[in-house]
């Protein structure tokens, strides 16, 4: 069976922008949502994603990449405050990630506890963090009967992962952040090995080319070596987690092979260093195989022989300026606010000191104002400061360049492209240049580029295949065959089955329906049969279980004489039962007004069936007619269509042979003309030619459904095996 059904695809932020991702996928029913972070150039409700647009209680699952705050950190907000709890929406994030955003947070709440109206509470952090299901990488998450996820390694940050969801077939790879590319203590993003309907990718660095991993290093331990030469200050702004412990690899193992710098400290100062070193040391097993092999040595590789916390007296920030020459890792990377945006204010002024850009810089924030060297920049006290600092970028933001990017889009195979998370100029150049490259290759891929809250409908026809089991299941099904059976979907999974089979094969419980409708008789039993099959056929006549009388009608409703002068219908209701049951109803409440019920009633009788039958037949109550149920049938379908009737049934007391004649016949009066139809030969004669040819028309009518009726239903006697041959 085709269907089409449509995936919608909302953006709430990271939309042609870089900030408070968030992705809202909509399918049959289901809602999915990935990412719930917040914008770091805004502060208040301003940096949340467009929460209001999204009814937050349909949410069946909200999925977290990894822990930065534009990643993350709208998350408490939306437990919290929103009506996410309403529903059973349920939060799901990687082990290392969790353990990480606890500390995140914790300092996130401290740093804007000063604003005027902090987002959430502490005590709203503490909450949210309870409601956070934490799984394992490969690991298959079944969320509930339609939705399935499962994490992939997706580089960046430790923890980080790539989700690949599956909402009633439909698969969505949605990457987050991810980095192809090998480094110090991570593992590269890896390439599910399910092919998604849709890719979700990152867009960051749009169709830049960065530079080699190697080249990469020296550049930037030569730019930390010449300003120290210089008998300046190394400002490495950047996050607690994540980019500040790759630094710090490099440049340890840097230190250790030139010792004219070993009288030269590094200091990371950040109120979560202690805090981070601990969370690395415990999912070292979330590493590479080099971090792996060293750890297994006894030589724990986050245990750095010249690093440094920074000093906890007052005032340290002024020892550091004017002291000897060191270098500084300090948070936040964005320098809006923090120890690293306080060391900058200090360093500015003096040109010997420098500063090197090592991650991805917002729009917005200080980090990308001041890669464009301006003369001056304004303190948050509102003082302008000079600026005659170096300024450097040497990036390792784990992210993917051009290159990469393509090449992994490649290798998905997903036939639709959504680039998130990218600034508009660069998300526009990466989408031209994905177009054109698939469009060469004849792959058929597209590229779509939402806005925020531009919703993104794809449609993706699907086959649904049922699987057939039970006593239906028994014999293979031939080419062009039929199967009947009853088709029961259970989340994307079909099966048709019997209805008999339906408890066993399914769980469903089942129940039958047995519908009872009493009514007064008003004539006799006999002619109730009689009446029953002249309209279907043969019916099966016996008793029930109690010994009432009992009359089967097409092997589904029973007609009773429950009493003197009553009758019982009784029958399993279904659509079909309960047509037929409205049927025999209206059949029996018309009896005693019938012209045949009349004639048959008033003329008891004796006939001769044939002509080698010599003796006299009696028939007290219904004449000849009740021998022949074909004959019964007709009478009663000209009946039907013709008002103005009379049954004339041969009577041995009639003295004029011509007039008693030898066959029961019909005559049809209509105005001044009548005809006469025989029931047995089944010819009418008229002597007016439109009345005769109109009966013919009818009685051929009638002759055929009378015979369809009666070969239709007379195999079902053998079938009425609870009633007892009367």
């Amino acid at each position: 069976m085709e269907e089409a059904p449509t995936l919608s695809i909302t953006m709430l932020g990271a939309g042609q922008e870089v900030g408070r991702s968030c992705c809202v996928l909509q399918y049959r029913g289901r809602t999915v949502v990935c990412d719930a972070g917040i914008h770091p150039a805004y502060s208040g409700m301003a940096s949340l994603p467009f929460i209001d647009y999204l009814d937050w209680s349909t949410v069946d699952a909200l999925l977290i990449t990894h822990f930065h705050l534009d990643h993350a950190a709208a998350l408490t907000y939306i437990t919290e405050k929103t009506n996410f709890r309403d529903g059973n929406g349920k939060v799901y994030m990687t082990h290392p990630t969790k353990a990480v955003h606890k500390f995140m947070m914790q300092d996130y709440v401290r740093m804007s506890s000063s604003s005027s109206h902090p987002l959430f509470s502490p005590l709203d952090m503490t909450m949210s963090m309870a409601s956070i299901i934490t799984v394992s990488v490969h690991e298959l998450v079944t969320v509930c009967p339609g939705i399935s996820f499962t994490p992939y390694h997706a580089g960046h940050v430790l923890g980080a992962c790539m989700f690949l969801v599956d909402i009633y077939g439909l698969k969505i790879l949605y990457t987050g952040d991810y980095s192809r590319e090998d480094d110090r203590h991570l593992v590269k993003a890896e390439l599910p090995p399910v092919q998604p309907d849709v890719l979700i990718v990152e867009s960051t660095f749009g169709v830049h080319k960065l530079e080699c991993r190697q080249d990469k290093e020296d550049r930037f331990t030569s730019l930390v070596h010449s300003t120290i030469r210089r008998n300046g200050h190394v400002l490495l702004p950047t996050f607690a987690l994540g980019g500040a412990q790759e630094l710090l690899l490099i440049l340890d193992d840097y230190w250790k092979r030139h010792p004219d710098l070993h009288h030269v400290p590094i200091y990371y100062v950040s109120s979560l260093a202690k805090k981070s070193m601990a969370v690395y040391q415990t999912y070292i097993h979330s590493m590479n195989s080099t971090i792996r092999s060293r750890f297994a040595k006894r030589d724990n590789p986050f245990v750095f022989k010249h690093v440094s916390n920074a000093p906890q007296t007052r005032g340290w920030e002024q020892e550091i300026a004017y002291g000897p020459p060191c270098v500084v890792l300090a948070s936040p990377g964005f320098m809006q606010a923090g120890p690293s945006r306080q060391i900058l204010e200090l360093w500015a002024p003096d040109s010997n000191n420098g500063v090197i850009i090592t991650g991805y810089s917002i729009e917005g924030t200080l980090a990308r104002d001041i890669m464009t060297e301006p003369e001056d920049f304004v303190s948050l006290k509102g003082v302008t400061i000079s600026r005659k600092m170096s300024v450097d970028e040497v990036s390792f933001a784990a992210h993917v360049d051009y290159s990469q990017n393509a090449d992994f889009i490649e290798q998905v195979k997903a036939k639709h492209v959504v680039l998130v998370h990218g600034a508009r100029s660069e998300m526009g150049r990466l989408h031209s240049a994905l177009t054109s490259r698939f469009k060469d290759r004849g792959d058929g891929v597209k590229i779509h580029a939402p806005k925020n809250l531009e919703t993104l409908k794809l449609s993706f026809p699907r086959r649904k295949i049922a699987k057939v089991v039970g006593t239906l299941g028994t014999n293979p099904p031939q080419t062009s065959g039929v199967i009947s059976g009853l088709l029961v979907s259970n989340g994307h999974s079909y099966t048709l089955v019997n209805s008999g089979d339906l408890r066993d094969f399914t769980g469903l419980p089942t129940s039958t329906v047995t519908q009872r409708q009493k009514m007064v008789l008003d004539v006799g039993w006999s002619l109730v049969k009689w009446h029953l099959e002249g309209m279907y056929g043969t019916v099966q006549e016996g008793y029930d279980e109690d010994g009432v009388p009992t009359i089967r009608v097409m092997d589904t409703v029973d007609v009773k004489h429950s009493g003197a002068h009553e009758l019982t219908l009784e029958w399993a209701s279904s659509s079909s039962n309960d047509m037929i049951a409205d049927s025999t109803l209206a059949l029996i409440t018309s009896i005693a007004e019938s012209p045949a019920s009349v004639k048959l009633t008033t003329h008891p009788h004796s006939h001769s069936h044939n002509e080698t039958d010599a003796g006299a037949h009696t028939h007290p109550t219904f004449g000849v007619i009740s021998s022949d149920t074909r004959i019964q049938g007709l009478a009663m379908f000209l009946q039907a269509h013709f008002s103005n009737v009379e049954l004339h049934v041969p009577d041995v007391s009639d003295e004029e042979p011509e007039q008693r004649g030898e066959d029961p016949y019909l005559l049809v009066q209509l105005d001044a003309t009548q005809a006469q139809v025989n029931l047995i030969t089944l010819t009418v004669h008229s002597s007016d030619e439109e009345l005769q040819k109109r009966v013919e028309a009818v009685l051929d009518m009638a002759a055929t459904t009378v015979n369809l009726l009666s070969e239709s239903f007379v195999s079902r006697s053998s079938k009425m095996s609870s009633l007892e041959t009367a």
